[in-house]
């Protein structure tokens, strides 16, 4: 019980940084692609980030709104991707 405690909180701290550099790149992007895939990647770090905090914190609404944000977060980005490609398919 004890590792998996220490588990959880290193891939907190890891998805911490990896929120820190994509968050980052969303920013300092060179182009709106670039722009759009560091925007996916720190929407699902977020959204891994709350599926650990609630296995954390054994709580299970954490986990509704972890399913509710990853079929926004899907939309999202084929809605993305279809705006940097103009509608072209």
């Amino acid at each position: 019980m004890l590792a998996a405690y220490w588990g959880l909180i290193v891939g907190i701290v890891l998805v911490a940084a990896v929120i820190a550099a994509a968050g980052y790149r969303m920013l300092a992007g060179p182009d709106d692609a670039n722009r759009a895939v560091a925007s996916d990647l720190l929407f699902f770090a977020v959204v891994g980030l709350f599926a650990m905090v609630g296995a954390l914190v054994g709580s299970p609404h954490l986990f509704d709104v972890v399913l509710v944000g990853t079929v926004v977060g899907f939309l999202a980005s084929v809605s993305l991707a279809r705006a940097i490609t103009r509608g072209r398919r």
